[in-house]
């Protein structure tokens, strides 16, 4: 149970699995937590139909022990970040191929009403003043990322409608929602080309090739410098061992470079009820904090 504060600031974090918090906006988690906020990730799945993405870690007894485990890599990594962390209770839906049904009772085939109930009861119990989650693409098209932000925005409204789950709690407003903008290809591109201009071998050349036709990206409202808290969140992500192989993917581009060409981790301003701060800032400036318009 978490205590209700009259004072402080809270960010609440929405997440599909275990390892997301680590790969999307950590360092800002970091960042604010150090600053004394108070940070809860909510976790919508346990990641139990998760793959094993470490060679490491891709063994029989590993397979065999995976909820376990991944819960066992949140607790690590949460701890390194410095935030608190709880998860929703659904089951990871997986990723089904084309023409597969979902899975019987999985978090992707729940109707949204009901699969944000527990997220409305966190919310009115933490009172956070900001909510982060996906936009409607998921990020990328996983069908518990996508659900995700369908649960996220559900809860965001339902949680301050007292005619909506009263069971769950006094009813609370968060003052904003914000979708993550992490992983984009402009990130991708930027740090490709500052590693191809200092003759740093990249790997992000043919992931760039290959990057889907989709729409033009969520507007830039505010970006987070947290450069600073690069080292922990790559401690974060590799706590998660068997979603994460060091050296490679996401783990492979020198620090410095990425400190140098974009040391930010960037957001969308999708909701605000903050009298004076509007959904994209006035003459095109880039709020610089999650908090803008709250502070006293």
């Amino acid at each position: 149970m978490f205590t209700k504060h009259a004072g402080g600031l809270r960010l609440l974090t929405v997440h599909a699995h275990p390892d997301d918090e680590s790969s999307k906006g950590a360092a800002t988690l970091a960042r604010y937590a150090a600053e004394g906020v108070e940070v809860l990730v909510a976790t919508c799945t346990g990641g139990e139909r998760g793959s094993v993405l470490n060679p490491a870690m891709d063994r029989p007894e590993v397979w065999a022990d995976l909820p376990r485990i991944r819960r066992k890599e949140m607790a690590a990594a949460r701890e390194i970040l410095g935030v608190r962390q709880q998860f929703l209770g659904f089951t990871d839906s997986g990723m089904p191929g084309p023409g597969e049904p979902l899975p019987d009772g999985c978090f992707a085939a729940q109707e949204v009403e009901v699969a944000a109930a527990p997220l409305v009861a966190l919310i009115r119990e933490f009172r956070p003043h900001v909510v982060v989650t996906y936009d409607e693409t998921g990020g990328y098209p996983h069908p518990d990322h996508v659900m995700t932000h369908r649960v996220a925005v559900e809860a965001f409204e339902a949680a301050a409608d007292p005619e909506r789950h009263p069971e769950a709690g006094e009813p609370w407003q968060a003052a904003k929602l914000y979708y993550h903008l992490a992983l984009s290809r402009a990130w991708f591109q930027a740090l490709h080309d500052a590693m191809t201009e200092r003759g740093v071998p990249s790997a992000m050349g043919e992931l760039l090739a290959e990057w889907p036709d989709t729409p033009p990206a969520l507007a830039t409202t505010t970006r987070i410098a947290c450069a600073e808290q690069f080292a922990v969140r790559d401690a974060a992500m590799l706590a998660h061992a068997t979603q994460v192989e060091p050296g490679v993917a996401f783990m492979a581009h020198p620090r410095d470079i990425e400190r140098e060409v974009w040391p930010t981790e960037d957001y969308h301003l999708a909701r605000c009820l903050v009298p004076g701060v509007g959904v994209m800032p006035q003459n095109d400036a880039v709020e610089t904090d999650l908090f803008e318009g709250l502070r006293s």
